[in-house]
Order: C-alpha cells, then sequence, then structure tokens
C-alpha cells in the first residue's frame, strides 16, 4: 500500500520565499524576451567597450612638430582583438543567466539566449571600417565661347596656358571606362599636352610664331586659324642653377596607391636629374607643416632620395600653413638670376588652417613679385580639387599638372623637364585683330580661363601666362567667311560703323600681335605677325594643324558643345590617324586609343 507523499507545510517564510522565486523569473524572462526581439531592432544598441587604437601623440605647439614622416597608426592586440572576436558579456548578464539556471529555469532558453546575445554582440563589435565613397572633386564651370562678330569685336585677347592638367585628368577617367566631368575638359590644355613641330625660334626673340589657315574639318563652310608658338630650348650650358622646394602634401587624404606612392616615385625622377648647381628642399605638412629636408645640394641625391623615401601619409590637411613655410624656405635660399620655384603636390584637399582659395591667391601673388614661382602637381580621385591647383599655378607664375600614372610623372620631370622648371618669357598675352572685310564672326576655341579686356594688351601690370623652354602653345579660331553683308557698313541707330577701303583691298584676314617680359623684366616687348588669306583658307593642313583639330574636336565631343557641328569619334580617329607624325613617346598613339574607349563608352 503505497504511502502518501508527505507535503512540508507551507508557511509564512515559504510562501513569501516561492513568491520571491515567481517575481525573480518573471523578470528573467522578461529580460530575455526583450533581449531576443527587442535589441537587434535598435541597431546594436549594446555597446561595446571602445576600440583603443595607438595613434602617435599630437605634437605641442609651440614649437611646430619634427620635419619626419607622419607615421601610420597602429593598431594594438587588443584592439585587434575586439575587431575580430565577440566581445564579452557584462557580468551582470553573466550572473542572471546562471541565476536562472539555478532557480529551476526550464532549459532550453539560457542556451539560446546566450548564443542570441553573443551574436548580437558580435554584430555590433566595430569591424574594420569600409571606406564612404564620397565624390568631392571640383571643377571651375566653363562656358564654351561664343561666335563674336568682326565689326563690333574685331579684338580678340587672350593669357597663354601651357598648362596640361587637364588632359591626363581625362585619361584618367578614361582609363576607368569612364566619360570625364564636361567641366574637366579644358580644350587648350588637350591641344597643349602635345608637341608640334613648329619653328625654331631666332636670336631675336625667345620663341617663334607660326600661323595657318584651313578648312574646319567639323563644319565645311567654316575655316580654322592655327596659332603656334615654339620656345626657345636650353642646353645644360645655359641652364641657370635651381633653388627648388618640394612641398609635399602626406596628410591622410594622400594615403592611396595613386596619391602619396606615386608622388614619391615622380619626384625621385626629378631628384636623379638634379645638377650639382641646384638645391632642393622639402616641406611636407599634414596637420601641420615641417620641414622634413633643409636646402641640400643637387649632388647629394641619395640624401634626398632617404627623405622621400621616408614619408608616409596621417592627419588632416593644412595646407595654407605648408604654403607659408614652403615660401619662407625658398626666401632664405633665394638664388640670384636662378631658377626660384616651388613644387606643391597634392590632390588639393586643403581642410584645415588658411585654406580659402581667395587668401591663398593673394600670398602667391604677393610672393611671385619677389621671383618665387609656383608649379602645382595634382594626384588621385575622389577628392582632387582641379580648380584650387590649377588656380593657385596660373597666379603664382607656374604651370598644372596632373599626374595619373609614372609614365606622366616621366613626362614632367624628364621629357619635358627644362620647360616645366625653366620660365624664358613672362606675361605672354596674344590679340588677333580681325579684318571685317574678309571675317564675318569668329570663336576662340577653349583659354575660356584666360580671356583678357582688350586693354590689358597694353597694360604690363596686367598678369599673364608664363612659357617654359621649349614648350609649344597652339590657339585655335573657328572662322565663318564674311559675306556680302560683311563686306558694307552696319545700320545703327545713334552711330556709324563702316570698314575701311583699305581693309577691303588687304591681303589680310587678321594680324596677330604678341607681347612678353623677359625674365625679371618689367616692360614688354612687341611683336606682331601677318595672316594672308590666301587660297581661301583651302591649302592642305600641315600634321600640326590636322592632330590638333582632331583634339580639338574630341574636346568638344566629351564637352557635348553646341559647336561641334558635324563632329563624331569616327572623324576624330580619321583625323589622327592620318597625323601621327613623329611620336618619339607614344603620346599620339595613345590618344587615339582614348578616343576608342570614349567612343565605345558612349
Amino acid at each position: 500500500m503505497n504511502e502518501k507523499r508527505k507535503r512540508h507545510p507551507v508557511g509564512p517564510k515559504g510562501f513569501k520565499r516561492s513568491l520571491f522565486v515567481l517575481l525573480i523569473s518573471f523578470i528573467f524572462h522578461a529580460a530575455v524576451i526583450s533581449a531576443v526581439l527587442v535589441l537587434p531592432l535598435m541597431n546594436c544598441s549594446i555597446k561595446q567597450p571602445p576600440v583603443k587604437i595607438n595613434r602617435p601623440e599630437a605634437p605641442k605647439p609651440p614649437p611646430p612638430p619634427k620635419p619626419t614622416a607622419l607615421k601610420k597608426p597602429v593598431k594594438s592586440k587588443k584592439a585587434e582583438k575586439h575587431l575580430t572576436e565577440p566581445a564579452d558579456l557584462p557580468i551582470e548578464i553573466e550572473e542572471a543567466l546562471d541565476f536562472g539556471v539555478d532557480a529551476g529555469v526550464e532549459g532550453g532558453v539560457p542556451g539560446g539566449v546566450l548564443g542570441g546575445i553573443r551574436g548580437s554582440a558580435a554584430a555590433c563589435a566595430p569591424p574594420h571600417p569600409l571606406p564612404q565613397q564620397f565624390n568631392t572633386e571640383e571643377y571651375r564651370r566653363i562656358y564654351d565661347n561664343r561666335f563674336l562678330d568682326a565689326v563690333s569685336n574685331p579684338l580678340s585677347t587672350f593669357s597663354i596656358d601651357v598648362d596640361t592638367g587637364s588632359y591626363a585628368n581625362v585619361r584618367r577617367f578614361l582609363n576607368h571606362n569612364r566619360l570625364p566631368p564636361k567641366d574637366a575638359v579644358r580644350i587648350e590644355e588637350m591641344i597643349n599636352y602635345f608637341a608640334y613641330d613648329y619653328p625654331e625660334p631666332d636670336n631675336k626673340h625667345p620663341f617663334s610664331i607660326t600661323t595657318e589657315l584651313t578648312g574646319c574639318p567639323w563644319n565645311s563652310g567654316h575655316h580654322l586659324l592655327h596659332i603656334g608658338i615654339l620656345g626657345k630650348r636650353l642646353n645644360s650650358e645655359n641652364t641657370p642653377p635651381s633653388n627648388l622646394v618640394f612641398l609635399m602634401d602626406v596628410s591622410g587624404s594622400m594615403n592611396d596607391p595613386e596619391k602619396l606612392p606615386l608622388l614619391k616615385s615622380s619626384f625621385k625622377l626629378l631628384v636623379n636629374r638634379l645638377s650639382s648647381n641646384d638645391r632642393v628642399a622639402i616641406v611636407v605638412y599634414a596637420g601641420a607643416a615641417g620641414l622634413a629636408l633643409p636646402s641640400t645640394p643637387g649632388a647629394q641625391k641619395e640624401k634626398i632620395l632617404d627623405t622621400i623615401g621616408s614619408l608616409e601619409a596621417g592627419g588632416s590637411t593644412a595646407g595654407g600653413e605648408g604654403i607659408r613655410l614652403a615660401y619662407k624656405i625658398a626666401e632664405e635660399n633665394f638664388i640670384e638670376k636662378g631658377n626660384n620655384r616651388i613644387i606643391l603636390a597634392t590632390d588639393g584637399d586643403f581642410n584645415v588652417g588658411v585654406s580659402s582659395t581667395a587668401d591663398l591667391v593673394r600670398m602667391i601673388e604677393e610672393k611671385r613679385e619677389k621671383g618665387i614661382f609656383l608649379t602645382t602637381l595634382g594626384f588621385g580621385t575622389g577628392n582632387y580639387k582641379d580648380s584650387r591647383l590649377e588656380q593657385l599655378a596660373d597666379k603664382g607664375n607656374g604651370n598644372h599638372y596632373y599626374i595619373d600614372n609614372i609614365l606622366e610623372g616621366k613626362k614632367v620631370f624628364v621629357h619635358d623637364m627644362r620647360g616645366t622648371l625653366f620660365t624664358i618669357a613672362r606675361d605672354v598675352k596674344i590679340q588677333v585683330e580681325f579684318n571685317p572685310a574678309k571675317v564675318k564672326s569668329y570663336r576662340l576655341i577653349g583659354y575660356v580661363n584666360r580671356k583678357l579686356q582688350k586693354e590689358d594688351f597694353d597694360d604690363d601690370k596686367k598678369d599673364a601666362g608664363e612659357l617654359g623652354a621649349g614648350h609649344t602653345v597652339t590657339a585655335l579660331y573657328e572662322i565663318v567667311p564674311a559675306g556680302e553683308t560683311a563686306a558694307g557698313s552696319i545700320s545703327l541707330r545713334f552711330q556709324e560703323s563702316r570698314i575701311k577701303k583699305e581693309a577691303l583691298r588687304s591681303p589680310e584676314m587678321a594680324l596677330v600681335k604678341l607681347r612678353y617680359k623677359k625674365p625679371g623684366g618689367a616692360k614688354s616687348r612687341l611683336i606682331t605677325h601677318p595672316v594672308k588669306w590666301k587660297n581661301n583658307g583651302k591649302d592642305n593642313p600641315s600634321i600640326n594643324s590636322r592632330f590638333s583639330s582632331a583634339v580639338a574636336m574630341f574636346g568638344m565631343l566629351l564637352r557635348k558643345s553646341q559647336y561641334a557641328g558635324d563632329s563624331s569619334y569616327d572623324n576624330v580617329l580619321a583625323l589622327a590617324k592620318g597625323a601621327v607624325g613623329n611620336d618619339d613617346h607614344g603620346y599620339r598613339s595613345e590618344f587615339i586609343r582614348l578616343v576608342t574607349i570614349a567612343r565605345d563608352i558612349k
């Protein structure tokens, strides 16, 4: 006979104990449900211990930091553990889980909850951050020059431009199978990227002037006036000594294979070309600016190269402070009758200090009057500030280049080194006077940012472009020939405009005038060059004219210009392939390849 199981009487204390256990169990289950259902919806609200990264201590101003390379931040092992492993649960949760098990909570929940919470914690642990692809590149808005009436606007005035940065930047986009932004395409820089076979200058002036009148390949009823300039070449015997300051951006934004590593490789090419009469100083800037290498003779190449090789990227970008220090070093080592130049290499992303373009321009304009010029080199993608670097070089009596690969670095610092570094003519301006008896209207192709007022041509205080040794400059005008209406008078209410009888009888269709100053000179010199209307402009065009026309047509297509007329990529290819000429370095062959890429993208 089974005995009845004896039950313990439930006294007041036992009742309270049971009630307490039930209450704790209820609270625990509520916490578990919240952890499982609510926390994932709160976007990882469990806060993880902060990841500690060993970073170099910031310098204590003043004095300025030592001019050593900025090192990359190094993650500690503890930080790496946080980045790769789920974080341990807070001790309160561990104890609560243990308490629930000991209190007789039915199986399955604690293990499931523990795994779920650990999984949530692992999801919330900070992973290696992926860089967000923000495109902050800057380009100045460009409006194509329009046709101007030759009677009311007989004069066209502009400053020369030997920059080539736009072409290399366009190449960068096409090599990534993308068409460039319209405002990244400056047609004059694309044309002037290539050398042309112009006659050598005589001893009277430091450059020669060539003109050619041909048909217009994209509009059969129009003509092209081709103006070419070739600067005098320098040899090693008559090359002046250089006082160079390399101003290098080593900020965090330069931490990319196409930026600082490419910058260092390019400058090493230049260092190996220096003579013992040259001097080089290196200024670097990131969160602050520093002197990495005092002015050092060019013969000490190993010392200069070691300094360049030791540079690393990190920190913000105090570009304005770096430029100030670079000018200070250049002034301290100034060479009379020498080449005193700062070479700024950056992506142009100045975000700390005096970063206003207007403030930098004012300072650069002041320094150029002391004979210290500024050349800018652009690097990288995503945050490249094209408009800023182009403007700084313009105001600093220098040139702007874009380095997209080491071959471009070789072009700038090896093949075109003397043109890059040595100025043979300052403030070079061109003014073309059109004969309205021969020309109804005209349009200057490109040079939108270089246009001047007609009064500026005779004003020696007005700044203009510089011409480097051996550089070629090319400008194209699209011409609408005069018809019967252009040869007579134009009816105006308040004034009378008539074409001179001499203009009607003249064989000249235009007069090209050019002003320039010698380096260090204050008074300009004038050159005039008449352009005759031969065979109605239908002579067989030269290789120079055909290739420059092909480049201009390509630029108009990329810009989707309203003046492109009958332009097409196939027409560009046909014209360029028949005008490759002497192409020692393969630049024109590469142009044909880029046109093919653009055609296929379209």
